[in-house]
């Protein structure tokens, strides 16, 4: 899963936020050297991802995505999933998108210090561009694909994921609205963590 989905799988716990942000950026067995909550949110991420990875709902939602993307249709379905999470926020959240990202942010600029390197690189231009709200339209998803073509190693595809999204719009968000109760399932009944608060899905 992509950011805005980790910070929501980690409830209200600010260490467990910021670990489960992270854990992309912290190897093997380096999370040992961070506190106990913060090592929580690192194990957390790991096994999202693990969860996410194997489910049948997101392979197939990459194959829109495979033909360009190939090993990394799996990147651009973390972002268009992250996507559809603002667009259905109010189904799963009770708390405004605005005061969640809020929240992380200043998460991040409390915790600065024990950030990874790339991290603290990274989060000026992340909190500058307000980078976790542009997911919520379909010109902000190519601007973050865009700029993710020239930061890292993601292919410049971005018109190819763009017309792939536009055209399987309604099947990537119904893939998408089963996929993500399940995983909320997942990670409240083995982690403990409250996520939903008692929230009654309508499908």
């Amino acid at each position: 899963m992509n950011v805005l989905a980790h910070i929501y799988l980690s409830g209200d716990s600010e260490k467990i936020i910021i670990g489960n942000y992270i854990g992309d950026y912290v190897k093997g067995r380096d999370y040992l050297k961070y506190p106990d909550q913060i090592r929580k949110g690192i194990i957390l991420h790991r096994n999202i991802d693990g969860f996410t990875d194997r489910h049948p709902v997101v392979h197939r939602s990459k194959i829109f995505f495979s033909k360009k993307y190939h090993k990394y249709s799996g990147v651009i379905t973390d972002i268009i999933y992250d996507h559809f999470l603002t667009k259905e926020w109010n189904f799963f959240s009770r708390r405004p998108l605005e005061s969640v990202t809020y929240n992380f942010y200043r998460a991040m600029v409390n915790n600065f210090d024990i950030l990874p390197e790339d991290v603290r690189k990274m989060m000026p231009f992340f909190i500058i561009n307000n980078w976790i709200e542009t997911y919520q339209t379909i010109p902000g998803i190519r601007h973050v694909l865009s700029t993710l073509s020239k930061r890292s190693s993601l292919p410049n595809e971005t018109r190819f994921a763009i017309k792939a999204l536009k055209k399987n719009y309604y099947s990537l968000q119904d893939d998408f609205m089963e996929f993500f109760p399940q995983l909320i399932d997942y990670v409240e009944k083995d982690f403990g963590i409250e996520i939903s608060h008692g929230i009654t899905y309508p499908f």
